[in-house]
């Protein structure tokens, strides 16, 4: 369903039904899509833990700083060409 904002704005408590039963509105404005309403679904239950475990590796140089060339890139002032 597409509704101008107009409209969306005036029958708000109309549409907010026809959302929960599943139906996608579509809120335009001159005919553009601009936003879509949507059913709010509240995730329960605890977060899984280690959902990155062995996924992601992080080096042992981490907190060493970074090198001169590379520090230079972003503060040129600091004596890097630009």
């Amino acid at each position: 369903m597409r509704v101008g904002i107009h409209e969306a704005k005036t029958n708000l408590s109309k549409l907010i039904p026809a959302v929960q039963t599943g139906e996608d509105v579509i809120i335009t404005k001159a005919g553009k899509p601009v936003a879509r309403l949507v059913p709010f679904i509240e995730k329960t239950g605890p977060r899984p833990l280690g959902l990155y475990l062995g996924k992601v590796k992080l080096h042992g140089d981490l907190l060493e700083p970074l090198p001169v060339e590379i520090v230079n890139d972003f503060w040129p002032e600091r004596g890097g060409e630009k």
